[in-house]
């Protein structure tokens, strides 16, 4: 996936129940890169004209994916959901049947709210459902750090990359500019004035050839002070 927001978006299903037992579901809607959580809707039942209707209103706010993943449930299935896909423009891909690692961003997603929400949580109705859920949503996107994200928030993660051009980078990927013939390996993603830190590494440079004084403790990969670049 390229590393930029709205590259690929994830969506899945998970299902819970009121205090009086009275089943509902929530739709999440991720984005695979920046990890935010674009859409988290709970209803008693969503049919696959109200994905539509939620996904339209999401691409309004956030923009439009190049991908959108999810299983083979009829509600992403449906004459409403192919029409709509067809209509928008926007790549769908269904996962193998049994296959839900598949959709492991979704899952994964879903894993973490079922163990930090919804088993910890009860939900007397469906009004009590949206504000608590929506107040998990705030603090997953706005406060929590990844360390997937160079121990960035998804919501700061993502801007970053309207910040700086979208030049930011996964930071467990390497990156080659093919005007510069770098390899570009981000270390950090913001320093004192807005500036991004990244590594480069010069093309055809032997690993021998590298400046080892002011390699950190432990990075086997660290390179000299002069291959520093702020790329802010």
């Amino acid at each position: 996936v390229e590393a930029r927001p709205n590259a690929r978006w994830s969506t899945n299903f998970v299902h819970d129940q009121f205090a009086n037992g009275r089943r509902f579901r929530i739709l999440n809607i991720v984005d695979d890169v920046t990890k935010q959580c674009l859409g988290a809707i709970p209803d008693t039942s969503i049919s696959g004209r109200r994905v539509a209707r939620e996904l339209t209103a999401i691409i309004e706010r956030h923009g439009k994916p190049g991908m959108i993943v999810s299983d083979h449930g009829t509600e992403f299935t449906c004459n409403a959901m192919l029409a709509w896909c067809r209509d928008s423009g926007i790549d769908w891909h269904f996962i193998a049947p049994g296959k839900p690692m598949q959709n492991g961003f979704a899952e994964s997603f879903n894993g973490r709210m079922r163990d930090e929400l919804l088993n910890e949580t009860l939900f007397f109705d469906l009004d009590d459902a949206r504000a608590k859920i929506a107040v998990w949503i705030a603090d997953y996107n706005d406060q929590r750090p990844h360390s997937s994200l160079g121990y960035l928030t998804p919501a700061a993660y993502a801007a970053n990359f309207t910040a700086t051009n979208d030049q930011l980078r996964n930071p467990d990927q390497l990156r080659r500019s093919p005007e510069h013939g770098l390899q570009v390996r981000p270390v950090g993603h913001q320093a004192a004035g807005g500036c991004v830190i990244a590594i480069v590494e010069h093309r055809g440079q032997a690993p021998g050839e590298r400046q080892r004084e002011n390699a950190r403790p432990g990075d086997d990969d660290a390179l000299g002070a002069h291959d520093i670049e702020r790329v802010g």
